[in-house]
């Protein structure tokens, strides 16, 4: 379906338009025409899918149409990464249109952060994205005002409440109307969504666009490895690559983030590693290289696992198996986006043989095993059970590292 058959307003249209969109995702094409009804939404929809466009286009379709005062619609999202983010697609959107929207999170190093925000809430902007421990800050301090909301949204929903979040948003929903649109997106619909939804959605329709699956044009694979093969493995198989332009490592720890950035830079290529550990404006220094292609290799935790739309990533490397299976979709989900193709590997010892098991589970397939090149050694006993023969996925992944003149 493409986007000039929702009938969306020109200045909408003309927006889409200039950023290039034609045909809507699956998301979009479902829950648009939902949303236009005025209807209550909970939605089944991972990352990398177009769900933020699917909520932004038609309520910024409302504001153009109704041309309101106040602000009208707050978008709750769990890291303030994402809260950034969707903001950011607010203002491609909202180009050609009057609405005004403004990001609130934490992590400010001066106090004109919180002037600005504060400013937002009182004096009315039309979208506010939040964070919502951030916002609870804001609320405790008694000038925010949402008499006028008439859209409350809830991005990864499951996320914020792995958090911890849950009672956060149940304050933040006492502050709204009872006459409102609330849309609820999760990647996944655990009892605790069930029992969120059933308390702050009204009759709400639902949607299951997506289970959890990795993009069907990301090459999978596994290297069965010692702990101490790890960091080894990763040299070989980057100075193996040279075309691989934008590479991006998941380690579960800071400290293994600093390890591998600096065994890399060791090696002469351009790294960068992201944690909690630095100041939200150095992050977003970091991303905004990255993005840029001056950095090749970033090395990130979690914190970039969901919401972070950067293109064109070349290659994922999970470093740890992530505990969560959900986990490992939206990491390896960071590749392959916009109908490219992507490879992902996922570095499993012996002890992670039973969370990869999990993961296999999830998302329906086996994944190849292969061993670590030989000038590194063998590798668990494990991965001789469960190797597939695959010579052609054996070229594609074997390091081997070129010697240097």
């Amino acid at each position: 379906m493409k986007f000039n058959e929702f009938d969306l307003n020109d200045t909408i249209q003309e927006a889409i338009s200039y950023m290039g969109f034609e045909k809507a995702t699956p998301i979009q094409e479902s829950a648009i025409p939902v949303i236009l009804e005025n209807k209550d939404l909970i939605a089944c929809a991972q990352t990398g899918t177009g769900k933020t466009a699917a909520f932004i286009l038609p309520i910024l379709d409302r504001i153009a149409r109704d041309q309101g005062s106040g602000t009208s619609t707050l978008v709750l999202a769990p890291t303030r990464e994402l809260a950034i983010q969707i903001e950011q697609h607010v203002q491609g959107f909202a180009y050609f249109t009057n609405a005004s929207s403004i990001a609130i999170y934490g992590g400010d190093t001066d106090g004109m952060g919180w002037v600005q925000q504060k400013k937002a809430l009182t004096k009315g902007a039309d979208i506010i994205v939040a964070t919502p421990g951030k916002l609870i800050a804001h609320l405790n301090m008694g000038y925010v005002k949402f008499d006028d909301i008439k859209f409350f949204i809830l991005d990864e929903a499951d996320r914020m409440l792995d958090i911890g979040f849950y009672e956060d948003i149940l304050k933040i929903e006492s502050y709204l109307p009872k006459n409102r649109q609330t849309l609820m997106f999760s990647a996944t619909m655990p009892p605790e969504i069930r029992k969120l939804a059933s308390k702050i959605l009204n009759d709400p329709a639902e949607l299951n666009t997506a289970i959890a699956k990795p993009p069907k044009n990301v090459l999978q694979a596994v290297y069965m490895v010692y702990e101490e093969q790890k960091i080894p493995l990763i040299n070989d198989l980057i100075a193996d690559k040279p075309d691989y332009k934008s590479i991006l490592i998941f380690s579960s720890t800071k400290k293994k983030v600093t390890d591998i950035v600096r065994s890399l830079k060791k090696e002469g290529l351009v790294c960068e590693g992201i944690s909690s550990d630095l100041e939200q404006l150095q992050r977003q220094e970091v991303l905004l290289r990255f993005k840029s292609r001056e950095t090749r290799v970033l090395v990130a935790t979690d914190v970039l696992s969901r919401g972070i739309d950067i293109q064109d990533i070349n290659l994922v490397i999970n470093f740890d198996v992530p505990n969560d299976a959900e986990d490992y979709v939206h990491r390896i989900g960071r590749t392959a986006r916009a109908e490219k193709d992507g490879v992902a590997l996922t570095f499993v010892t012996q002890n992670d043989t039973y969370d990869f098991h999990k993961i296999e589970k999830l998302i329906e397939q086996e994944v190849i095993k292969l061993p670590p090149p030989k000038d590194l050694g063998e590798g668990p006993a494990w991965e001789v059970k469960h190797r597939r023969k695959s010579s052609f996925k054996r070229r594609k992944f074997s390091g081997g590292r070129k010697k240097r003149k």
